[in-house]
């Protein structure tokens, strides 16, 4: 797992960016943070996979859209995707957005909530999605009287769902990467078997208490709870493919099939059964 600082570049002739992905992509994705000083709208049209913003981690299937905030971490959206994957992705830097007009108050507040991230459904999902789609052929000016008519249609609907309840701090992600790489790096190469704190610690030249104080406060999440839901995360990807539940369950790390299921449902909101159950279905529908 790796922190990417990544570089937007508006569009020619826009102040905006404006991506639109469809393809069929593979499984074998990589857990892998970015972030970026844009805010970022992304819609889905067609497919599912993991949606993981800050520390915010659960499954869409049947589209999504997302409000991201400045500088707030987040992977990719085709991440555990099966068969075609379809995305539209705006990329607005702040300084763009006109707040201090007085008719932008409300957009100003949900600018406010997008630090935590935002998944919106029903038809405020269906309007804004639709008002995507049509951006995508339109010229550059178009396109910007369309961005102020999504931000007022997110920041005037009541059909959202806040990801996070904390902030991951950009600033301490970039302070301490060196350190958290190394961290990561010895988390991908043991989750299969024992993960021990005191090996992470030792790496980082930290104590425990030191060690999981630093954790929890530069990723705002325990270390022992950021193994979980890398094995988790694993999990996802090895249920795409043709194994047993209980096979993915002690190639991830997990000694307890109970215990699987039961993490499993609680960071994904749903059991590992129903999660294989639906991108089979996916797959079938491909």
């Amino acid at each position: 797992m790796k922190i990417e600082y990544e570089i937007v570049k508006p569009d020619k002739g826009s102040s905006f960016r404006l991506l639109h992905h469809k393809m069929v992509r593979e499984s074998d994705f990589v857990w892998q943070f970015h972030y970026h000083p844009e805010y970022e709208i992304v819609f889905v049209p067609q497919g599912s996979g993991t949606r993981h913003v800050g520390n915010h981690l659960s499954t869409y299937h049947q589209g999504d859209l997302v409000l991201i905030g400045s500088n707030l971490p987040h992977s990719g959206f085709g991440l555990n995707s099966s068969g075609l994957h379809e995305e539209i992705v705006l990329q607005v830097k702040p300084e763009l957005i006109p707040l201090h007009f007085t008719e932008m108050d409300l957009v100003g507040s949900l600018l406010e909530r997008a630090r935590y991230g935002i998944s919106f459904s029903g038809v405020t999902r269906e309007q804004v999605g639709e008002l995507m789609a049509t951006m995508v052929g339109q010229p550059p000016f178009k396109r910007m009287i369309l961005l102020l008519e999504i931000l007022e249609k997110l920041a005037g609907s009541e059909e959202y769902t806040i990801l996070n309840s904390s902030i991951v701090s950009p600033a301490l992600l970039s302070k301490h990467k060196a350190r958290l790489q190394k961290v990561f790096s010895y988390v991908e190469k043991e989750y299969a078997g024992e993960v021990q704190v005191q090996k992470a610690a030792a790496l980082v030249g930290l104590s425990v208490p030191s060690f999981c104080n630093f954790f929890k406060k530069t990723t705002q999440i325990t270390f022992s709870d950021f193994v979980n839901q890398y094995r988790i995360q694993k999990s996802c990807m090895l249920l795409h493919q043709d194994k047993s539940i209980s096979e993915v369950c002690f190639e991830c790390g997990f000694n307890n099939v109970t215990y699987f299921n039961r993490l499993f449902k609680q960071v994904m909101n749903e059991t590992p059964s129903a999660f294989k159950k639906k991108i089979s279905g996916f797959s079938e529908v491909a």
